[in-house]
């Protein structure tokens, strides 16, 4: 007998053990040899990690499309693992390290600092591979990978060697998000925009040799200037006063008029405490319609004036040093061009000081001067370390790259051919728009825990990229000797000699950005570089499912390294990409707004399956998703009436037959409810082929609830009841049977509540032959019913529009209320004449009569075409309720209207921040739909408005 109700808390953990010992996960059963198959690969969470809401969405959608194909029969590899996380990892280690008083990662040294990292892992770096299965993820864990692991490891080796020696991976000094507190380049990802308040700092570089030009200051109504003044300086704006003395030119758009003649002159400026002589250039970078419409170009600190300066063979300045303080002493880059004097040496006072430092200072030396124009207040972005909070250097250093440009045009054409397709479709435009005006990628980070970059420097600088040692000590030996460097007899003593050898060399000290191995995850994890019957097997895989934010840094990343190195196939076949999961209001979740929900309380509070069909039911293609607390306790009530039905069902005797068939059922009723299995087996499967979640889930949902338990199990009641029925034993036996498909279609978005059911329907019975993890999904064929839909379908619709007209008209819930129908086919008596009971027992009716015309002032209602009565007159004042109506729509129009004035303001739309403006937008729709209802109402009374 089932419990009164299903308690997630008690079952969750021994299920999914119990799918962990039948190995229902793992791919390759024997059974399933010949199968299609059919693999996801999971985007590795970081080993640092712990499950947020945007893991909890991503891993639900994978998992629904796992077991619907391990249903369907498919040999299903969901490829698990995690991300070693270099930066985060560290990170992590070493604020452990000064927490518990112990040496610092430089005080141990490299190789113990690293065992202390994987030490780490072993012990703490698996909470949320835990915390996925708390979630019912149904990976194959016996595959579970590492990015670090020795698999994983020796495919990155194979491929940095391969690409370097194919050209396609190069050292190169080039500017990178560099982290003064990490001390490393980072990626874009790893950065934040934050808004600050700063200020615009307007400069006045001096022309040199005399040379002066006619500035406009003043425009008539066209914006012609007709007034000038002549100047013998150009002004300049920044916000990092800081780098102009690491500035190498001044750029003016060439088709601004102002400064035409000193770009053909080839005029100079005089950058000012330095005395550097800098060009003017022009370059469409710069902006006529802002300030001046001069920029100066600080090549070595700013990622546009870099492009600049590449484009005309510019002087790269560095002048801030790793911990971003300003260096100029000894800084023969700075010091070349300047001009000795008391200036230049109130200048290389600074030499040391903090960037904000030496900001105040150079601001202070130029005003002393006469040479600062104005300030003014500017709220600007500011690049910060996400992790480490400081302010991101544009900075200028010796880094390898990886030529993307080269890498990335077969990854345009993969899907511009549609070997790889996007859903929703227009990400394809974004994953374009990167990949065309893609940049080197910058490969290597200053960091210890990653994969160190295999590269060995020579005595003489050269550089050595080997797979191991060994090769890099002999390709070494062979270019020392070839190029006089040592002898060929001291070469064979190096060859035996280990200790001399290894002098021989130094290997690279950085290691591999993470999204390096990451790019490998398709192909790597299946055994690449070795030929494994996985990796024929699995790759491509079928599906990626990710978020957009990470289109760039790793989907479009794989796509390069996977046509690359497997023969041109493309790592998946489709990109599911997913929304932002936002709180109630549209916001997005952070800390420090404090609207954080957290994926594993709601699992706690609601259990897994309620918040999987939460997460489900609301993924709508490119729509976020706005998750309130109040949704997951309806959907666990979804849970909670299903198990009801079940056992309802028990209680009323309803258990599986054995050869039942459903095509053989007399009775409408069951001949209906099977019609609509079928019919929702049809969308279900329809939308999930189809990565239409929500509709999926919505089609679920509304057979389960509304069809099943509030329609057929009411109608069925009478008949349990009745041992005198004759359709008793075949409803019995339908009810049984269509639970059984209920449960195989909602398995992949409520896997505990489902297999629960499946093991506790059978108890007493026949046993169960499989796991329902491992059962068929559904086969219904030849089962529609078009006459017991239209029968059924009549009796629902009516009670529905009877039910609508008695809350619309404020109808006491305790009222029965006569019907009158009107003019009705002989095909409409009959069915009163069998459902006469049920009808009037669900719409709450005292009487139901027939009559040629409806009774005067009688709500009247069209259900399928024929007319329906309800005398009301006497059970309500039909004139109050339509005055009550009447203030009800004045009352969502005036609603409507306010919020019209909002949303036809352009300053409103324009300052108020997007969740409030899709608020008002709901709002007035929900108004809408309200005001629509009323009208209806009104229009039954006869007093259409």
């Amino acid at each position: 007998m089932l419990d009164n109700r299903f308690d997630p808390a008690a079952v969750e953990d021994r299920i999914y053990q119990g799918w962990l010992d039948a190995q229902a996960f793992k791919a390759g059963r024997p059974e399933r040899a010949g199968a299609p198959p059919y693999c996801i690969v999971i985007p590795p969470p970081n080993v640092t990690g712990s499950l947020h809401m945007g893991h909890a969405l991503n891993n639900t959608l994978q998992d629904v499309l796992c077991r619907f194909e391990r249903m369907r029969g498919k040999d299903v590899l969901w490829q698990v693992g995690t991300d070693h996380a270099g930066i985060a990892t560290q990170m992590v280690v070493e604020r452990q390290l000064a927490e518990r008083q112990l040496p610092g990662r430089r005080e141990m040294g490299r190789e113990a600092f690293i065992e202390r990292v994987w030490q780490w892992k072993e012990e703490s770096g698996g909470t949320i591979i835990n915390q996925l299965k708390k979630l019912g993820a149904s990976c194959d864990w016996s595959r579970e990978r590492f990015t670090m692991d020795e698999g994983l490891s020796r495919a990155v080796l194979k491929v940095f060697v391969r690409l370097y020696k194919e050209g396609l991976i190069y050292k190169d000094k080039r500017l990178v998000n560099w982290d003064p507190k990490f001390q490393s380049a980072i990626s874009d990802l790893e950065v934040l925009q934050v808004e600050v308040k700063g200020h615009l700092w307007h400069f006045r570089y001096p022309l040199a040799d005399g040379v002066t030009y006619q500035h406009p200051i003043a425009f008539d109504e066209n914006n012609q200037p007709y007034e000038f003044e002549t100047r013998d300086y150009i002004v300049v704006a920044t916000t990092r006063p800081e780098t102009m003395l690491g500035d190498t030119a001044v750029a003016v758009h060439p088709e601004d008029p102002r400064y035409q003649g000193l770009v053909a002159a080839g005029a100079k400026v005089v950058l000012p405490l330095v005395g550097r002589l800098i060009p003017i250039v022009a370059d469409e970078y710069s902006d006529p319609t802002k300030g001046t419409g001069a920029v100066k170009i600080t090549p070595a600190h700013d990622f546009n004036d870099f492009e600049v300066g590449r484009r005309h063979d510019l002087p790269m300045i560095n002048v801030l040093d790793s911990e971003a303080r300003l260096t100029l002493k000894g800084n023969d880059d700075f010091l070349d061009g300047t001009i000795p004097g008391p200036d230049l040496d109130l200048v290389l006072a600074l030499d040391g000081l903090s960037r904000e430092a030496g900001r105040k200072a150079v601001v202070a030396l130029m005003e002393e001067r006469g040479l600062l124009d104005r300030i003014e207040p500017n709220t600007h972005a500011v690049p910060h370390g996400d992790r480490s909070n400081v302010v991101i250097e544009p900075w200028l250093t010796d880094q390898w790259y990886v030529d993307a440009h080269t890498l990335a045009q077969p990854a345009l054409a993969a899907v511009r051919e549609g070997r790889t397709s996007f859903v929703p479709k227009n990400w394809e435009k974004t994953y374009f728009e990167w990949l065309e005006n893609i940049q080197p990628w910058c490969v290597s980070r200053q960091l210890w825990w990653g994969h160190q970059i295999p590269a060995w420097y020579g005595p003489d600088g050269s550089i050595f990229v080997e797979e191991s040692e060994e090769e890099a000590v002999a390709a070494a030996l062979a270019h020392c000797v070839q190029n006089g460097i040592i002898t060929d007899a001291e070469a064979q003593v190096l060859a035996t000699d280990p200790e001399k050898r290894a002098a021989l060399i130094t290997r690279d000290e950085d290691v591999l950005d993470t999204w390096f191995s990451s790019a490998l995850w398709p192909f790597s994890t299946l055994g690449w570089p070795d030929e494994t019957g996985e990796l024929a097997r699995f790759y491509p895989t079928s599906v990626l499912i990710t978020g957009f934010d990470i289109i760039f840094f790793w989907v479009a990343r794989m796509m390069m390294m996977g046509l690359h190195f497997m023969d041109g196939e493309v790592p998946f076949k489709d990109v599911y990409i997913h929304a932002l999961v936002r709180d109630e209001k549209g916001a997005k979740m952070s800390k420090s707004k404090g609207n954080v929900i957290d994926p594993l309380d709601l699992v706690n509070k609601y259990g897994a399956d309620a918040l999987r069909f939460t997460l489900a039911a609301m993924a709508a293609q490119g729509r976020d998703i706005k998750l309130a607390t109040s949704r997951v306790e309806g959907y666990r009530n979804f849970a909670t009436k299903l198990w009801n039905a079940a056992r309802f069902a028990e209680m009323n005797g309803c258990g599986r037959v054995e050869g039942f068939n459903p095509a053989g059922v007399q009775s409408a009723l069951n001949r209906w409810i099977l019609s609509e299995t079928q019919k929702t087996l049809g969308e279900i499967t329809k939308a999930l082929e189809e990565y239409k979640f929500n509709e999926a889930a919505g089609a679920a949902y509304r057979f389960v609830w509304n069809i099943f338990c509030d329609w057929y199990l009411e109608l069925a009641k009478p008949v349990f009841m009745n041992a005198e029925n004759p359709h008793q034993a075949e409803t019995r036996a339908t009810t049984a049977f269509v639970l059984d498909e209920i449960l195989k279609l909602l398995h992949p978005f409520m896997p505990f509540l489902t297999e629960e059911l499946w093991a506790r329907t059978a108890e007493g019975g026949t046993p169960r032959e499989n796991l329902l993890a491992l059962s068929s999904w559904p086969v219904l064929k030849d089962l529609e019913a078009p006459n017991a839909e239209a029968e059924m379908g009549w009796l629902v619709d009516l009670v529905t529009e009877i039910r609508s007209v008695r809350a619309e008209m404020n109808v006491p819930a305790g009222a029965q209320i006569p019907l009158v129908l009107v003019g009705v086919s002989e095909i409409t008596r009959e069915r009163v004449g069998v459902w006469n009971d049920a009808l009037a027992r669900l719409a709450r009716l005292s009487s139901i009569a027939f009559e040629h015309e409806a009774p005067a002032g009688a709500v009247q209602i069209v259900v399928r075409g024929e007319t329906a009565a309800l005398p009301l007159a006497g059970i309500i004042d039909m004139d109050a309720e339509a005055g009550r109506l009447a203030k009800e729509l004045a009352k969502a129009s005036d609603e409507i209207a306010k919020i019209d004035v909002k949303l036809n303001n352009p300053d409103f739309l324009s300052r108020a921040k997007e969740e409030v403006i899709e608020e008002q937008r709901e709002r007035r729709e929900a108004a809408d739909a309200r005001a629509a209802k009323i009208r209806e109402a009104l229009a039954r009374l006869g007093k259409g408005a």
